[in-house]
C-alpha cells in the first residue's frame, strides 16, 4: 500500500511539472494533453494492477508486470532511437553554419588583405 501512495504522489508531481512547462510555453497543448493522459493512464495501473494481469493474459506473458516491463522497453528504445535521430540533424545543422560562418569570416578578412 505504501508504494502505491509514493507512486500517486510521484504522478501527481510529474503532471504539475508537465502543466509547468505548458505554462512557460516550454510544450505545446497537444503535448501536455499527451503527458497528461499518460501519467493518469500510469495511475489508473498503479491503483488497479490487475488489469495489467488481463492484459497480459490476453498477449500470451505470464504477468501483468512482465507485459509493463517489455511494453516500457521498447518505448525507450523507440525514444532512444527518436532522440539519437535528432541529435544527428543538430550535429548537422550546427556544421552547416559553422561552415557558412567560416567562409563568411574567410571572405571579410580577405577583402583586408589587399
Amino acid at each position: 500500500m505504501l508504494i502505491k501512495i509514493i507512486l500517486i504522489l510521484f504522478i501527481l508531481f510529474a503532471v504539475i511539472k508537465v502543466a509547468m512547462r505548458y505554462k512557460d510555453k516550454n510544450i505545446s497543448l497537444q503535448e501536455l494533453i499527451l503527458w497528461t493522459i499518460f501519467w493518469f493512464a500510469v495511475a489508473f495501473l498503479v491503483l488497479f494492477p490487475d488489469v495489467t494481469s488481463y492484459a497480459a493474459n490476453m498477449v500470451g506473458v505470464g504477468r501483468g508486470v512482465d507485459l509493463v516491463i517489455y511494453i516500457s522497453i521498447l518505448i525507450l528504445f523507440y525514444l532512444m532511437f527518436r532522440a539519437l535521430v535528432k541529435l544527428d540533424k543538430v550535429e548537422k545543422d550546427v556544421t552547416k553554419v559553422v561552415r557558412k560562418e567560416a567562409l563568411e569570416d574567410e571572405v571579410e578578412s580577405s577583402k583586408f588583405k589587399v
